[in-house]
């Protein structure tokens, strides 16, 4: 079963937030796992409050007891039991980012639009050229705009474009800074439950996770059908 994996070394960067929407849009449809791998346990501390209030999605497995001796093991073993993998990982030296990428099928760097983010996310993809060169391998992988304002400003719009334009794969969708992805964290639970009434513009989100998440599964296609 495919392997996504989000790394960015960067703080902020919108890793764990686009790494969440898309495991819980997949476990809409299908079992779905996600590792929490930050050391910080965002993934963790939002699975607590979203069984407390009752809106854990029944189709998502959410673990956060890895390691550096174990996670090669974990994601074995999540991909024995569920259609899609994602792993949320926190920082780029050390062994458990190698151990993580050997067992991926697509590497997803989120990155801010702005041009030290971008900067950042270079220095992501030069790293993981130099664990595609001890592995023998390379796997496929893309940057993903994230945290993206409504109104672009004219550097914002220049950074975008030349990405866009550029060698670089980038995802065509943008993950735009919204409160209804703030308050899943700050409530537990999925876009999908959040109430029209006290949050804003939810519909507008689904449309962009779900839009999003096709375009992850077609690139997974794209990537198999290479192969």
């Amino acid at each position: 079963m495919p392997v996504i994996t989000f790394a960015n070394s960067k703080g902020g960067s919108g890793k764990t937030t686009s790494s969440l929407l898309l495991a819980c849009a997949l476990a809409q449809k299908t079992a779905t796992a996600i590792i929490d791998a930050d050391p910080r346990k965002p993934l963790a501390s939002w699975k607590k409050k979203s069984i407390e209030n009752g809106t854990f999605p029944k189709n998502l497995t959410v673990e956060s007891d890895v390691n550096e001796d174990n996670i090669i093991k974990t994601i074995e073993g999540l991909q024995s039991s569920n259609t899609f993998v994602a792993v949320d990982l926190e920082g780029l030296a050390s062994r458990m980012m190698s151990y993580a990428v050997a067992r991926s099928d697509y590497i997803i760097v989120p990155c801010k639009e702005q041009q030290q983010d971008v900067e950042a996310a270079l220095d992501v993809l030069r790293k993981l050229g130099l664990d595609f060169d001890m592995l023998g391998r390379k796997v496929p992988f893309a940057l993903l705009f994230t945290m993206t304002k409504y109104v672009k400003s004219r550097s914002s719009r220049a950074i975008v474009e030349q990405l866009k334009n550029s060698p670089i794969s980038v995802f065509r969708t943008e993950i735009t800074e919204r409160d209804s992805f703030s308050q899943i964290f700050m409530r537990g639970g999925t876009i999908y439950d959040l109430d029209k009434a006290t949050v804003s513009n939810i519909d507008k989100a689904i449309e962009e996770v779900d839009a999003f998440t096709l375009e992850a599964i077609d690139r997974l296609k794209l990537t198999r059908a290479a192969a």
